[in-house]
This record gives structure tokens, C-alpha cells and sequence, in this order.
């Protein structure tokens, strides 16, 4: 089953992992979408939903969705919303739709420090289970060079605080974001200090996916001038090979299988690390099948 959301303002992305949740949108883009890489809200102008607009929703989900037992807060950083306005949403879902068992939401690093210690015990109080936490990349020189928000320290810190708080964390990074070969390629420090940084993290669910440079993005543009190549077939490989190697995670999920990824993986780490980096070598050596282009949406 996949359910669609309520009230849903110009282009809305989601987690995989909430196809069956109800999209409820609290705010509109993302306030730093400066990221070079990403298209997901070029165009919209970041602002918070009516809060009038939001609890018509939530009625609407009472009445005709009173079995709900998922909820996704969304544009892309739902957590950025003043603390007040967040507390009142979770307790509207509570009230309203008193089966919901879930209550995730993306929330980067620049949302979660403007929250207190108190304030992020308090939304896990209140209902908020998982955040997705986008991490990109654990080398601080790809980081300035996307025009991510933070650095790495940055992103340890409010991960480490939000896990304290008691919320689960789900983080993903980028491979090829440090691009193609050349002077000073930083493809392998990315993909080793990246698998450092989700070790320290030790989040409960890890997922890497390929870089797209997509038409529209400052990436798309470097490119076209000449400034940034895009990571091959056998460099995306090597990434994660090189990544792999250097995460530990106490009990936690390592996908690879995002529909950019030219193999897919699905593994419990520490317990399936042997046989994840077997498959990479495998693909590697030619050995096994990548996953087709035509198949990979690039």
C-alpha cells in the first residue's frame, strides 16, 4: 500500500521506507537549499505551512484514515518549524489519530542545532520516532565544496544529540561526490572518512547512494563548464568498497539499493560486512552483474 498526502504544495519527496506512511507537509523546500548537488527544491521559496492549513489535514486523516499508524513530516527539514509549532503538531496527531505508532521526518544538522537538549527530548516525548539525517559526505573539503550546511564535527555533534534524546537516526551519504580523478581526487579520503563518520555516528539505518547531477543544481553547471566529472561505473564501486571497510555499526541496517546504485546491497552490519564486501569485489572483477543504466533513472 501507498499512501499519498494531504494538502501537498509543488514537488514532495519522501524515504523509500515511507511509501506507507501519510505525507503531512509542515513546511514548504528547505531553508539552506543551497546544496550544489540536490534539485529537490530549486524554485520553491522555503516557508512554514499555515498552521490552520496543517490541522485541516490531520482532520481530513481522522475521518477517512482513522486506522493510520504512520506519519511523515515533510518539506525538508520539518524540524527547522519553532519548537511551539512542532510540539503542537505532534500532539494534533496524537489527539486526532490516536493509532499512530510512527512519526518521522528529515531534519538536518542546521534544524537540530536550533533545538535545545530539552526541546529534542521533548519531540520524542511527544511522538517523533526517526529522523533522516543527510550526511553526504565525512571529508570536510567535499562538504565546502557541495555547499552543505556544517561540517563534519558539525554533523557528529547534532547526531550524537539527537540519538541522546532518544530518537533513531537514518543517515545517508553520497557516493561520487567528490567526482572523477584528476588533481587532488579525493574520491577514496571521501569514501573512507565517510565510513569513519556513520561508525561514530552508529546510526540504526545507513544508505548510500550514487551521486545524479541533475539538470537545474550549480553541480549540473560546474559540470558543463568543466569542473566537475561525475564518478564511473568502477570509481562508484571502489567508493563503496572503500566506504564498507570503514563502517562499524553496533546493529544496524547498510543499504546500497536506491535506484542510482549500480549494486544494490542490503545488509546487517556487523553480521553481513564479509559477505557485502565480497559482492562488491565480485562486481568489481566482473564477476557479477551491475545493475543495468537503463534500470538506474540517471
Amino acid at each position: 500500500m501507498t499512501l499519498m498526502g494531504l494538502d501537498l504544495e509543488g514537488q514532495v519527496i519522501r524515504p523509500p521506507a515511507e511509501a506507507e506512511s501519510l505525507l503531512i507537509q509542515v513546511t514548504l523546500g528547505c531553508s539552506h537549499n543551497r546544496c550544489a548537488f540536490c534539485p529537490a527544491y530549486k524554485g520553491k521559496r522555503f516557508a512554514f505551512k499555515e498552521p490552520a492549513r496543517i490541522r485541516a489535514a490531520l482532520d481530513h486523516a481522522a475521518e477517512h484514515l482513522p486506522e493510520l499508524r504512520r506519519v511523515f513530516l515533510c518539506d525538508g527539514d520539518a524540524l527547522i518549524l519553532p519548537q511551539p509549532r512542532l510540539e503542537a503538531i505532534l500532539a494534533d496527531i496524537r489527539e486526532r489519530l490516536p493509532r499512530v505508532t510512527r512519526v518521522n521526518a528529515y531534519a538536518n544538522a542546521k534544524a537540530l542545532a536550533r533545538k535545545s537538549d530539552a526541546d529534542l527530548r521533548r519531540l520524542r516525548h511527544l511522538g517523533l520516532t526517526t529522523i533522516y539525517l543527510g550526511l553526504e559526505s565525512g571529508c570536510d573539503a567535499v562538504l565546502a565544496s557541495m555547499d552543505k550546511w556544517g561540517d563534519v564535527a558539525e554533523h557528529l555533534r547534532q547526531a550524537a544529540r539527537a540519538k541522546a534524546a532518544g530518537l533513531k537516526l537514518s543517515v545517508t551519504v553520497l557516493l561520487g561526490l567528490a567526482g572523477l580523478g584528476g588533481a587532488g581526487d579525493l574520491a577514496e579520503t571521501h569514501a573512507q572518512e565517510t565510513g569513519r563518520a556513520l561508525t561514530r555516528m552508529d546510526p540504526e539505518q545507513a544508505a548510500a547512494l550514487a551521486l545524479m547531477v541533475v539538470p537545474g543544481t550549480p553541480l549540473y553547471d560546474r559540470q558543463a563548464e568543466g569542473g566537475f566529472h561525475p564518478q564511473n561505473d568502477q570509481g562508484l564501486l571502489r567508493e563503496l568498497q572503500w566506504l564498507l571497510e570503514e563502517t562499524e555499526l553496533t546493529n544496524g541496517l547498510f543499504f546500497s539499493n536506491h535506484a542510482s546504485n549500480p549494486l544494490r546491497l542490503r545488509l546487517r552490519l556487523p553480521r553481513d560486512k564479509s559477505a557485502g564486501l565480497a559482492a562488491v569485489r565480485a562486481a568489481l572483477s566482473g564477476a557479477a552483474p551491475l545493475v543495468p543504466h537503463a534500470y538506474r533513472r540517471l
